[in-house]
């Protein structure tokens, strides 16, 4: 067999990595495979494909290249296949596959073809499968679309034919296992070290914070963050649906929702979840997302001694944050007057964070927002700090400057009672940074 460099299609290279992992299959000893675990389990079948590549035609490989034959045998056979090259890569942060010849990866803030495909959709659809098997989920096409996550916490989302296409999609939305901290942040200029001050004593005074944002503007990276300064010793509960806060508490307990079984019965909802942990003497309750009628009771539990919970929610501004809100109360069948829908909301909400994803990729909280009250049928809100876009640079990137308005917020007797104290000078109308 000629060599698979450059003299050589890539096709015979996978048909000889195809080959040897049938082998390999059928080589394995179930029994002996399910005694042995993690790096020992794949030392010992590294051993076995090394020795089928002797016997292959894969003698006439230089190094490097049975290296990586080696390497994709055994990612294959353990791994995601082809995916796990580019979870390897901390770089990439989302990957989007739209069938098996596309694969699109976003480094930077910038969406770039990769050179990864998959043999046939086939193929694909046996890595998704092994992906969501592996958190208890399924998909085929009585539930053709699925959200799962990855060891490391990623976000995974599959939808698959007959709803897609042009073969199964997968939208992989990175959670490293080392997440994003505080200092990172800082140093990316997502927001100045007042905006932290004031961030910082808000989650220790425990008052309730909704981040609001749009797609990939870095909601559950900042909830994250924020969730790291609550107390050690407060009890915590977290629902998602699929499971990727990453809190650094000792006392949090974590739920899951769960989608419908083959007979479409079984599912355990956000809802369901929310009710429940109301039960379960929580101090904080954090919701990953809301998008449906578990709103109302997470504002009720804000209202009812659950005081410091936190959720996320999708919206373009801290005002549209809250018409959602009153939409998906509504979404749950409750007849409530607009009024009493609204006094829920301000009653209940303290601080609204806006993150945003400006041009050209960089993440922003472009506004922390106080609400403080109502008059006659409306939420008043009043900005604390804002991030206004001037431009974009060179490079296409936006550029701007973070804003604190002068208001000082009207929670302050709140923050003081907690014992936290912030300087009269962090709430001073000014320029605080700019990019």
């Amino acid at each position: 067999m000629p060599r698979p460099s450059d003299k050589t299609p890539e096709k015979e290279f996978e048909e000889l990595k195809r080959r040897i992992h049938n082998k390999l299959v059928d080589k394995l000893d179930v029994t002996r495979v399910g005694e042995l675990q993690g790096d020992t389990l794949r030392r010992e079948i590294r051993l076995v494909v090394e020795h089928l590549c002797d016997s292959e035609e894969a003698t006439l490989l230089n190094r490097a290249e049975r290296e990586r034959l080696i390497e994709e045998v055994l990612d294959e056979t353990f791994g995601f296949g082809p995916l796990e090259m580019l979870l390897k890569d901390n770089g990439i942060s989302d990957i989007l596959i739209n069938g098996p010849k596309s694969v699109y990866i976003e480094r930077r803030g910038k969406l770039e073809k990769s050179t990864v495909t998959f043999r046939d959709s086939k193929h694909l659809l046996q890595i998704i499968d092994r992906i969501v098997s592996r958190v208890g989920r399924r998909v085929d096409e009585a539930c053709p679309m699925v959200d799962a996550r990855l060891p490391d916490g990623s976000r995974v989302n599959a939808i698959i034919p007959p709803l897609a296409l042009d073969g199964p999609c997968v939208s992989i939305r990175r959670f490293g296992a080392n997440p994003l901290k505080l200092e990172d942040l800082l140093n990316y200029k997502a927001f100045t070290p007042e905006m932290v001050m004031l961030l910082e004593g808000s989650i220790k005074a425990r008052l309730n914070v909704i981040i609001s944002g749009g797609t990939g503007s870095g909601k559950t990276t900042l909830l994250n963050t924020l969730s790291s300064f609550i107390p050690n010793h407060d009890r915590v509960i977290t629902i998602e649906d699929a499971a990727e806060l990453q809190l650094q508490q000792e006392h949090v307990v974590r739920l899951e929702t769960r989608p419908p079984n083959i007979d479409g019965k079984g599912a355990i909802t956000a809802t369901d979840l929310v009710k429940n942990a109301l039960r379960m003497r929580p101090e904080r309750v954090i919701i990953g997302e809301c998008r449906g009628p578990e709103t109302l009771d997470m504002l009720q539990a804000m209202n009812t001694g659950h005081e410091g919970s936190m959720t996320t929610l999708h919206a373009n501004t801290p005002r549209d944050a809250i018409a959602r809100i009153e939409t998906m109360i509504m979404m749950g069948g409750v007849e409530l007057p607009l009024k009493a829908m609204r006094q829920q909301i301000a009653s209940a909400v303290d601080l609204i964070i806006q993150a945003n994803r400006l041009q050209g990729g960089p993440r922003k909280i472009t506004s922390i927002t106080e609400v403080v009250g109502m008059e006659q049928d409306t939420v008043v809100m009043q900005d604390v700090y804002r991030y206004l876009q001037t431009g974009v640079d060179e490079t296409g990137r936006a550029i701007g400057r973070f804003e604190a308005t002068g208001i000082r917020p009207s929670f302050m007797d709140r923050l003081e009672s907690a014992g936290v104290r912030l300087p009269a000078s962090a709430f001073r109308q000014r320029t605080m940074l700019e990019d």
